[in-house]
């Protein structure tokens, strides 16, 4: 049966919490066709190569309301070992660009939305007594065939040590998988905080130290990295020979990061850069599973990509797949319009 009831959607003009508190109250009854072959995610099996990545997913609500949807692997939007604030509005903002590569100076906010914004949130977390609860009731509601990971991310503190920051990593990944997470996801990137804690795909070393931590915190479930905006054969093997060891599967790309000015010139986020995400991603991050495959494939250990960035229709879908991507997550596509997870299957 087919709801009658618009799609609910994340409302930009509103708080992160104000989205946060106004989730989904319950899920729509959709039509949702089924996706021909057997898939698996980090060996686990799904419906589907379709996901929602860490971002718009801000608790159970949320993941269930797109689990009924179309969306196989619902990612729980990045949590961490304390309580923190988003950034204050604005930090949804559309962009005038169709392609961006990171190269660029700048990019233009736009008075509408046409595919890509600007994202601004800094990795908000309810406090760990919440988001623990939460992912238990949570994965007790999805139904089969639909995977829950959770992303977590450390929390520096003043004159923590690399080792510090692991532990406190692999705490929240523990606690996630204690609460009933299928997969757990590091985000090692996020352009809108300067601490190392958002860069650490930059810093291959560092970055094993962490997913070493992880791994003996989870055990055997499966283990993700979701990386930033790498371009170089250098950087992405280097990164992979660090991590490898400890991880099954590396998510990208999150975000492309440039700075961002108003429609008079004028720099918005205090002139530092911003993640932007959406359709003008997609070449790069296409690229970038394309770069990292062939990094892979000339190792030794099995590493899945998840493709994530840019995609909205089936032939995206399908161009990640070709490229060497096992899944691929959708997140503005999925914000800006709720549906279109069934209609990509339509056409799969």
């Amino acid at each position: 049966m087919k709801s009658s009831q618009s799609p609910q959607r994340y409302d930009r003009n509103q708080t992160y919490r104000w989205n946060y508190d106004h989730a989904p109250e319950s899920t729509p009854h959709e039509d949702v066709p089924r996706v021909a072959g057997e898939w698996t995610f980090c060996g686990l099996p799904v419906d589907s190569p379709l996901g929602i990545p860490a971002g718009p997913l801000l608790n159970g609500r949320w993941v269930l309301y797109y689990a009924a949807l179309g969306f196989d692997v619902l990612t729980y939007k990045t949590v961490r070992s304390s309580a923190r604030e988003c950034y204050p509005l604005p930090n949804l903002v559309p962009v005038g660009i169709d392609e961006i590569h990171g190269n660029e100076r700048s990019v233009a906010m736009s008075d509408e939305m046409k595919g890509s914004w600007a994202v601004s949130f800094g990795m908000p977390s309810t406090s760990p007594d919440v988001w623990r609860r939460d992912i238990e009731w949570t994965r007790k509601q999805l139904p089969s065939g639909k995977l829950l990971s959770v992303s977590v991310v450390g929390t520096i503190q003043p004159d923590w040590s690399i080792e510090q920051l692991a532990d406190d990593y692999a705490h929240c990944a523990k606690w996630a998988v204690e609460s009933g997470a299928d997969c757990i996801e590091t985000n090692f990137s996020c352009p809108n905080v300067s601490t190392c804690d958002g860069q650490l795909f930059q810093q291959p070393q560092s970055a094993a130290i962490v997913a070493d931590r992880v791994r003996a915190a989870i055990g055997n479930t499966p283990y993700i990295i979701k990386i930033g905006h790498v371009v170089t054969e250098e950087e992405a093997r280097e990164l992979l020979r660090s991590t490898g060891p400890f991880i099954n599967a590396v998510a990208m790309t999150n975000s492309v990061a440039v700075p961002v000015t108003d429609t008079t010139g004028n720099p918005m986020f205090d002139g530092q850069v911003r993640g932007i995400c959406g359709q003008a991603t997609f070449a790069a991050s296409l690229s970038q599973v394309e770069l990292f495959q062939r990094v892979i494939a000339s190792g030794e250990k099995e590493i899945s990509i998840i493709g994530v960035g840019g995609a909205s229709s089936a032939d995206d879908v399908r161009r990640y797949l070709t490229s060497g991507a096992t899944a691929v997550h959708l997140a503005t596509a999925a914000m800006v319009d709720p549906l279109i997870g069934i209609k990509i299957r339509r056409e799969l």
